[in-house]
């Protein structure tokens, strides 16, 4: 049962993922009129996220290696939650470029640590049930983006795509909360020579039989 708590709470991080990304198509009406900008700029803000997913993606890997997996995903809710509020009180379009392109990177670390994370710390006979809980995650994400445009949408208001953003700190909090009480994977703590942690964390999501069998399998 444990295993299943840590992976729900790790893959968070997946709907987080898909939040951000569906987010901005509800938005992108609202704060057109808003700030008064033409297409161009539209595209700019759209595509600002994808760029910073790029660059997280690109340095997260040699981060999760030195810092651990579970750290890395602090760090991302913290992006996440200040992105999310950073995004909503956007004073100018050039704001909004900068917040998007920070939440994005939290996408593109997600997207590399998440997995990872769940992947190292499942027991091997349900690791691809777990792990796919990830993409589950991130679908489940973009319907609640567009479940929060459509609620916070109002013609009248055309600074009704704030609220909109703002929600995304909400899984953020979550996300954070529930990592700190998350252990790191096994297989970091090993491979770092921290053995005795490591045993300690299976001891906690193997069976008994299989604990001695996994640590082996491990070192």
């Amino acid at each position: 049962m444990l295993i299943y708590v840590i992976a729900i709470i790790a893959a968070t991080g997946g709907l987080l993922f898909g939040f951000d990304t569906g987010v901005i198509s509800g938005a992108i009406p609202f704060f057109q009129k808003d700030f008064g900008i033409d297409n161009g700029m539209v595209e700019l803000i759209t595509s600002a996220g994808l760029l910073g997913a790029i660059l997280g993606a690109l340095f997260c890997g040699k981060l999760t290696d030195r810092l651990g997996r579970r750290k890395v995903i602090l760090a991302s809710a913290v992006i996440f939650a200040v992105g999310a509020v950073w995004s909503g009180i956007a004073a100018d379009a050039w704001n909004l470029v900068l917040a998007r392109l920070f939440l994005g990177v939290a996408i593109g670390v997600s997207s590399f640590a998440v997995p990872l994370y769940i992947a190292e710390i499942s027991p091997t006979k349900v690791r691809g049930t777990l792990v796919s809980m990830f993409q589950l995650m991130v679908t489940i994400g973009v319907l609640v983006s567009y479940l929060s445009d459509l609620y916070f949408a109002d013609e009248s208001d055309m600074t009704c795509w704030r609220p909109m953003f703002y929600v995304g700190v909400i899984p953020a909090i979550v996300l954070f909360v529930g990592m700190l009480c998350m252990p790191e994977t096994p297989r970091w703590l090993i491979g770092r020579g921290r053995e005795q942690e490591g045993l300690a964390v299976l001891s906690r999501i193997e069976s008994p039989e299989s604990r001695n069998d996994a640590f082996e399998a491990i070192r």
